[in-house]
């Protein structure tokens, strides 16, 4: 089935968002962070190849409330959500549709259960360190995607069976998302009634909201260019592009006329959502990632993390994203990059941060797009042009690098990154290494250490007494023991040249901790150097 011939649900949808994503910063919010992540994902949503799960729509309709002053969009949301309750339930009826939910479901599963064993981690870390700590900070701000992810998870899993029931069941007709009032119920973080449902007694009800099958262009429905909160922030001139609710020129949708939708004045489309539908619940997130390759790439399916919200499923509940103006305005780690809002100096990933780890992270963060960037250009080399001006750069910047390339699913370019530190001078090496000690990435300071172990003695020698200096023992017999496996009894000894009288009893005692031995010959090659001490 190709674009021109999918139903007429899904042209409609995919419209609305294209007209949505058009008011939007692209560089900045959660569009921003749905485009670093999956462009190719959100390119097929754009194009109706595949639907976004709720939480992407609600948390780029966050982004456009903010960009008008934060004005209530509780209507605009429940049109929105109307729109992909349908979409979602035509593309569901499509041949394979079923077994394609099934496979969702299972990835969202496995991504729930290691966001729940990240999150035992990552609090068993934190009672480990000072209360106040940098390493406390970066790990409370680790804590607080973790349990985005978590939530996301949990929350698609529960849309994707209801979405399954619903195409399973007695009648088709009826959408997946129809029985959102309960998937909308907030995770325990939260309360809000962007989550819960709107004030309201028609907001999810079946009778005040028809299925899409039998009531979702009726022509006596209000157009959605009159009625949309962003429409006419001025009063009078709408902010949308004039092709936004508007069939595009050329394009027939599911067999229907190109001149509209149902409507008297063919904008019929997207819009058609004017009633007071449930409002699918869930709060978006850094999110960006996809649990598979959108569209016609239906068969292949990647899978990505559990934030991004193009992974099907739906209602990670956390907080509102697009709240009334009489709400609290949302809070958590997943609204640190909505645009325009005090809150992400308050209460957004950076909050708690010194203004130089704030620095740093930003830095990480424009590194990572760039990199997003070229990657998708295809330009590779000028990619391994930034992760070595990466891996120059200050040391505290590095466990921030960490951070963001994982997220972005960047993680062999952290590998590069490290390969690369790896290479700096002796004493930035050092300086490299306990950066990523303090912030709690033992892993990858091994790693970084071990790949240094193909250096001179002499810069051996000078990294120890470096990360001596630091207080870093543990890393010391990390670097050491790591070039006692790796080189040779009389390499080893010249790197006592150095510091005799502090690197012979650290050379020992790393030399011991990987033999006997290899402590036995250690202690003769120091002899026949004459390295006192041995």
């Amino acid at each position: 089935m190709t674009r021109h011939e999918l139903p007429a649900e899904i042209g409609a949808f995919a419209r609305y968002f294209r007209g949505m994503t058009a008011l939007l910063d692209p560089d900045g919010g959660w569009y921003a962070v749905f485009r670093q992540r999956d462009p190719e994902g959100l390119r097929a949503c754009l194009d109706g190849d595949e639907v976004p799960p709720w939480d992407v729509v609600e948390s780029l309709l966050h982004d456009l409330a903010a960009s008008h002053e934060n004005r209530p969009v509780d209507r605009e949301t429940a049109r929105a959500g109307r729109l992909h309750a349908a979409s979602a339930a035509a593309h569901d009826r499509l041949p394979g549709g079923p077994d394609a939910l099934g496979e969702r479901l299972r990835l969202m599963q496995h991504e729930q259960a290691t966001a729940a064993s990240r999150a035992d981690e990552v609090m068993r870390r934190l009672r480990q360190v000072g209360e106040g700590s940098p390493e406390a900070d970066q790990l409370e701000y680790d804590l607080a995607w973790v349990r985005d992810d978590y939530a996301r998870a949990t929350a698609r899993c529960t849309e994707l069976r209801e979405r399954l029931a619903a195409v399973a069941g007695p009648s088709n007709a009826q959408p997946a998302h129809s029985a959102r009032g309960t998937q909308g119920t907030p995770a325990p973080r939260s309360s809000s009634p962007a989550h819960a449902a709107p004030a309201g007694p028609e907001y999810g009800s079946p009778e005040a909201r028809p299925t899409a099958a039998d009531g979702w262009y009726r022509a006596e429905e209000p157009m959605v260019d009159d009625q949309s909160v962003f429409g006419r922030p001025d009063g009078g001139r709408p902010t949308a592009p004039d092709e936004w609710f508007r069939p595009e020129p050329g394009r027939t949708g599911g067999g229907r006329d190109s001149t509209g939708w149902g409507g008297p004045d063919g904008r019929r489309g997207a819009d058609d959502a004017s009633d007071t539908g449930s409002n699918p619940a869930v709060g978006p997130e850094d999110s960006q990632e996809m649990a598979q390759v959108p569209g016609q790439r239906r068969k292949q399916r990647k899978q990505r993390g559990a934030r991004f919200a193009f992974t099907e499923g739906g209602d990670p509940a956390a907080a509102p994203l697009v709240p009334p103006s009489n709400t609290a305005p949302p809070r958590g780690a997943r609204f640190g990059g909505s645009p325009g809002s005090e809150r992400t100096r308050t209460d957004g990933p950076d909050s708690g941060l010194t203004r130089e780890q704030a620095e740093a992270r930003r830095a990480a963060l424009d590194t990572v797009a760039v990199l997003v960037r070229l990657r998708a250009a295809g330009r590779s080399g000028e990619a391994h042009v930034a992760l070595c001006e990466a891996a120059a750069r200050p040391a505290e910047q590095l466990p921030f690098l960490a951070a963001e390339l994982h997220r972005a699913e960047l993680g062999a370019d952290w590998a590069s990154v490290l390969w690369e530190a790896s290479s700096l001078p002796p004493d930035r090496l050092a300086a490299a290494a306990s950066a990523l000690a303090m912030a709690g990435r033992d892993a990858d300071c091994g790693v970084l250490l071990r790949q240094g172990v193909s250096r001179p003695a002499e810069d051996i020698g000078h990294a120890a007494v470096a990360l001596g200096d630091a207080g870093r023992a543990q890393e010391v017999q990390a670097l050491l023991g790591a070039f006692v496996r790796a080189r040779t009894p009389d390499d080893t000894a010249r790197v006592a040249a150095v510091d005799p009288t502090r690197l012979v009893p650290w050379l020992l005692e790393a030399a011991r901790g990987v033999s006997t031995g290899h402590e036995r010959d250690l202690a003769r090659a120091l002899r026949s150097a004459g390295r006192g001490g041995a």
